[in-house]
């Protein structure tokens, strides 16, 4: 996979960079604050950037004090997610997923919650925001657990207008190399809670506050998770070129629309990223790896049992047509299109 970065792009970000070498502020500076709060008019939720995106589930994890706690989780999905929660002292319950969407599934995380629940995560998964999210979300608040949205696949997707982390507690951004905006580095928090917002930008500098010059040190296990002003002037430009890579990735996918009829099929007023395009039973000649292979879930990696049927479904069964944006093949028209890519 290549990056493509245009050379109208690079040169906005050079005069970006030229700004952060003049202002001799290389971390803390006006290029973070710019970043996030054209992220927040983005995504229309108050956001705090932090140094990755394990780095914002962890700040998440020990906001709410998972430790000795159950928190599930989506078997189908990457280990920073169950990581983060374990390093934050939880007990981590795996939940199966569905078939159709590839996210937690509604009906198996009633099966396992139980009165040592401290939290839910949701994964959205491949770029889309999860089918089951308003049922897990109202079920979450019956129950007083607590929701976190990782929207690591997600950038540019909504849900009846709405965007990703809008649903619970938090939603967590990354901004890793092979995401639809990558930064190489990088990720964002955004919550509506203005109270665990003014923390975790307490939290992400070693639990300092300055306030009239003063430094005080209010929370004891806060950490460096800062985005230096070089990252966030790259995260500036990736934010603006967003929507011409989302039109690509929608484009694209409307040409596979015609060609792949064993797919994952969207409910109405949803919008996806494409982070993946995800097909199933396909021979294909060229493809991206899958979105998870059965070897990354979390149970596996723990080397513990966990009732999870429908993830290994789909880890066998599911393929990602490619979809990055730059591919090269994406000019072909329809028939084209089907004889390059399936056996």
């Amino acid at each position: 996979m290549k990056i493509p970065f245009e050379k109208e792009d690079r040169r906005k970000y050079y005069e970006l960079l030229d700004k952060v070498f003049d202002s001799h502020f290389w971390s803390e500076g006006d290029m973070l604050l710019t970043f996030e709060q054209n992220f927040e008019k983005y995504i229309t939720i108050p956001c705090v950037a932090v140094s990755n995106g394990g780095a914002g589930l962890l700040a998440v994890y020990e906001y709410i004090n998972v430790k000795g706690k159950d928190v599930i989780v989506p078997a189908n999905t990457f280990w920073a997610t169950s990581a983060a929660a374990k390093r934050a002292g939880a007990n981590i319950i795996y939940a199966d997923c569905n078939k159709y969407d590839l996210c937690i599934s509604y009906e198996d995380i009633k099966r396992k919650v139980t009165k040592n629940t401290k939290a839910v995560v949701v994964v959205h998964i491949g770029g889309h925001i999860s089918f089951d999210i308003e049922q897990i979300s109202s079920f979450c608040k019956e129950r007083d657990i607590i929701l976190i949205e990782d929207c690591a696949h997600a950038h540019g997707a909504k849900y009846k207008g709405k965007t990703p982390g809008s649903w619970g507690l938090a939603g967590v951004y990354s901004f890793y190399a092979t995401k639809t905006m990558p930064v190489g580095e990088g990720g964002i928090v955004c919550s509506m809670d203005s109270k665990f917002i003014e923390w975790l930008k307490c939290y992400r500098n070693y639990g300092k506050e300055v306030q009239a010059g003063q430094v005080s040190y209010q929370i004891v296990n806060g950490f460096n998770f800062r985005m230096n002003e070089f990252t966030a002037a790259l995260g500036i430009i990736q934010l603006e070129r967003l929507p011409k890579i989302l039109q690509w990735k929608r484009d694209l996918a409307s040409k596979y629309d015609q060609v792949f009829k064993n797919r994952v099929f969207f409910p109405e007023n949803m919008e996806s990223g494409y982070y993946k395009y995800i097909v199933f039973g396909y021979n294909l000649r060229e493809e991206t790896g899958k979105v998870f292979n059965s070897t990354d879930f979390g149970h596996e990696i723990e080397k513990i049992q966990a009732s999870v049927p429908n993830s290994y479904w789909i880890a066998n069964h599911h393929r990602c047509v490619p979809i990055w944006y730059g591919w090269k093949n994406e000019h072909l028209e329809i028939n084209e299109l089907e004889q390059s890519l399936i056996h």
